[in-house]
């Protein structure tokens, strides 16, 4: 009994362990936010903030080109990973149900670009833009960053479209649906968990993303958010509290992104199954 009840007990407290190293620097992000100057500065650490304000949050939504960067790192990243999704997605179909000729180098193919450090390309990457007069521009960050996410989203995407029994499709073909129409009404609705996993992936990765828009991207008009939180000394001086406030919001997209796909998720996981 005491054997059991320990390997009841130690799970446990790992769990818990692990859960405050990871949420303790959210949290003190969170809460130097809406600290007062005067409870940031103080040499004793003030864990709840008594008098909680939202000026950092006013003085880092005021700085200057903060909405003109959100609007480049949205229009960056969600059309990124859309086309990644839409590719990954007809990819996924044909290397999970039709055989062909190349098909196994084709995906070892990908996974090799899925290990590749995108790092070590920023040179080559620089010299393509520049070649193309496209410095300064949002296109060629989105078609990169589509190409960064593709092979994980087609890998991932492939074993969900595998694990979905054909019979469904082979039924819904019987019934008088095309491949398209057994693809679009069968599949896919199977597909949410696979399309949540890779979209938060591909929309983490192109928000985050740093070395590309720091080599191509030298116009403050045409940089994205982590390449404006990177230069906070410059942005607040020692305003630690709208660093921390300009922190958060850049962290609230992915978190009510993730809130709403798994919401969403869970629903389409019979859908396709049931005929109605």
């Amino acid at each position: 009994m005491k054997r059991s009840a320990l390997g009841r007990i130690w799970p446990s407290a790992t769990a818990v362990v692990l859960f405050v190293v990871f949420a303790f620097p959210v949290y003190w992000m969170l809460s130097t936010a809406f600290k007062p100057t005067s409870d940031i500065v103080t040499e004793d650490p003030v864990w709840f903030p008594a008098s909680p304000t939202l000026e950092h949050f006013r003085t880092a939504l005021e700085a200057e080109n903060f909405w003109t960067l959100v609007g480049n790192s949205l229009t960056v990243t969600v059309t990124a990973v859309g086309l990644s999704l839409v590719i990954a997605l007809l990819a996924s179909f044909a290397l999970a149900r039709m055989r062909f000729k190349g098909r196994r180098g084709f995906i070892l193919t990908f996974m090799i670009a899925q290990m590749a450090p995108w790092e070590v390309m920023v040179i080559a990457i620089y010299m393509i833009v520049r070649d193309g007069d496209m410095l300064n521009s949002l296109v060629p960050l989105t078609l990169f960053y589509m190409v960064m996410v593709l092979p994980f989203t087609v890998l991932t995407l492939r074993g969900f479209v595998a694990a979905v029994p054909k019979e469904l499709e082979e039924a819904a073909m019987v019934d008088g649906c095309t491949r398209p129409q057994a693809f679009i009404k069968v599949i896919f609705p199977l597909l949410a968990p696979g399309l949540m996993a890779t979209s938060l992936f591909g929309f983490i990765t192109a928000w985050n993303e740093f070395p590309l828009v720091l080599i191509l991207n030298k116009d403050a008009e045409a940089q994205t958010l982590p390449l404006w939180l990177s230069k906070f000394q410059t942005a607040f001086g020692d305003d630690w509290g709208a660093t921390m406030a300009a922190a958060s919001l850049f962290a609230l997209p992915i978190l009510l992104l993730f809130l709403f796909l798994q919401r969403k998720a869970v629903g389409g996981l019979t859908s396709g199954a049931v005929k109605g």
